[in-house]
């Protein structure tokens, strides 16, 4: 597979990746709802479309990255009835809502810094375009796919449906739904609730209907006029807004997690498809979930796990902290449309891995080279790394690559194979452009490293001693309790020396 090809959830299919304008990629991300601290589900996927995004810089294309924040109009429960997050949060901290959506924005920001995922070209937030949004219901309600009851617009599921499918990205079909209490605006699992909540679907034409402009309650905080009356904005028409004013009407990849498909992106594609004449993007990528445990991250199974306590370690599912980069390597080890299973056990598997890798590249610069040709090559290698990251972004088999790779490395590092100068560079660039580039690894803080010398130097120090007082029992023990954590010891004439 020579040229990168990526699973397109809207054909179902593995497509070749051709961008809409030559050398010009357009990449639009559903961002985060800023209204909690960053979590566990808040890694995924941004490290997914980083790797996509470096990838493609890799191949010399100049990409616009948009990735929003919604700050406003996204209900809890995803639905159309209840209160908006936002709101909900800025009341319980007492703060304008405003106040509540910088300071985890600037969380947010904070842990994407320290996953070394590149920054946005542009981070739109939903407050910041309402003009543009009502607009665009303006569109919709011209062309006759939307109505106005009591100062909400919905837009007309059934009226679209007439002429265009509705369920074409996420494969529903709108006769069941209307047969079913699984309404879009609600979510799917419904229940009818009592107040607004009921007032709200008797306002509808359809159950499947979803709100384009919600009409504020006195004590809503957020609230703008509109012709329809004072009011807030929908949570699936910020994104159509957004992404057309920075992208255009027709861009090239539109990209977010598996739970967003329905009925988000599905109503995206509809909005984008009345007010422009076409589905807002080419390409439609989703990412799969992280589960804990074999269960989905929820807050009433109390398995919700924040990002800075996988850093400290404190939540109590974890035996110790995690740097960044063994979380960024755990989850490149599963591919992108897969389930990851989260548990301390995979994260410490992970974290030995990517020791043992970063010990093979710390060796990298220091192998001695010889004269001529040497027996290692690594054709292979570069071959297998670029034929699996155009297979869908495979990252688990360029991680298997890397690891022959290292293999690689240190049997010429322990002298029992040779390289040549050239092939040298070769491995450097692979490092440098693999490692460090589009799979976004950053080595491990020195301040770490030099912490597990200083420890690994007193373990040695305290076998040596043991083995010069003839202890040669506590001496073995050293050994082996550090052999089955990973590390390989030897005695040498120049000393003892240790590696993962």
């Amino acid at each position: 597979m020579s040229s990168l090809h990526l699973y397109n959830t809207l054909s179902r299919k593995l497509e070749l990746f051709q961008p809409i304008t030559q050398g010009h990629v357009g990449i639009y991300i559903c961002g985060p709802t800023v209204y909690g601290p960053p979590h566990l589900g808040h890694l995924r996927g941004p490290i997914v479309f980083d790797v996509l995004r470096r990838y493609l810089i890799h191949n010399g294309y100049n990409v616009r990255f948009v990735r929003n924040i919604t700050d406003v109009g996204h209900l809890v429960g995803d639905s159309d009835e209840g209160e908006d997050k936002l709101d909900k949060q800025a009341k319980v901290e007492k703060l304008e809502p405003m106040e509540v959506a910088q300071t985890y924005t600037n969380q947010y920001n904070a842990v994407m810094d320290k996953m070394n995922i590149i920054k946005p070209s542009i981070e739109p937030r939903a407050t910041g375009h309402i003009i543009e949004q009502i607009e665009m219901i303006q569109v919709i309600m011209d062309a006759g796919l939307a109505y106005a009851v009591n100062g909400s617009v919905y837009f007309d599921v059934v009226a679209y449906n007439t002429n265009n499918n509705y369920g074409v990205l996420s494969g529903r079909v709108l006769e069941d739904l209307l047969h079913s209490q699984d309404a879009i605006s609600s979510g799917p699992n419904w229940v009818p609730s009592q107040g607004r909540a009921l007032e709200s679907q008797d306002e509808k034409r359809n159950p499947s209907d979803f709100a384009l402009w919600k009409k504020a309650s006195p004590d809503h905080i957020m609230q703008w006029n509109s012709s329809w009356g004072k009011g807030f904005p929908g949570w699936h028409i910020e994104c159509s807004a957004m992404s057309a004013k920075y992208l255009g009407a027709y861009f090239d990849i539109h990209g977010g997690g598996l739970d967003l498909l329905f009925p988000h992106h599905e109503a995206e594609i509809a909005q984008g498809t009345v007010a422009h004449k076409h589905t807002p993007a080419k390409y439609w990528i989703h990412h799969n979930m992280i589960t804990i445990a074999g269960q989905k991250m929820a807050k009433s199974l109390g398995n919700g796990i924040l990002a800075e306590q996988l850093f400290n370690g404190t939540h109590a599912l974890l035996d110790q902290p995690y740097s960044p980069m063994t979380l960024r390597f755990f989850i490149l080890q599963a591919h992108y449309r897969g389930t990851l299973d989260f548990s301390n056990t995979a994260l410490l598997a992970a974290q030995k891995a990517w020791q043992r890798m970063q010990s093979a590249i710390n060796l990298i610069d220091n192998l001695r080279v010889v004269d001529g040709s040497g027996s290692m090559e690594v054709d292979d290698i570069v071959l297998g790394i670029r034929e699996s990251m155009n297979d869908d972004l495979n990252t688990p088999q360029v991680i298997a690559h890397l690891f022959e790779l290292c293999r690689r490395i240190n049997l010429v590092n322990d002298g029992k194979d040779q390289i040549s100068l050239g092939v040298k560079t070769l491995v450097q660039q692979l490092r440098d452009d693999v490692c460090f580039g589009f799979l976004g690894l950053t080595l491990d803080d020195k301040s770490n490293s030099d912490g597990l010398n200083d420890a690994m130097q007193i373990l040695l120090d305290l076998r040596k001693n043991a083995k010069k007082e003839n202890n040669w029992v506590l001496g073995d023990q050293i050994r082996d309790a550090l052999k089955e954590k990973g590390f390989e010891i030897k005695d040498t004439p120049e000393g003892t020396v240790w590696k993962l």
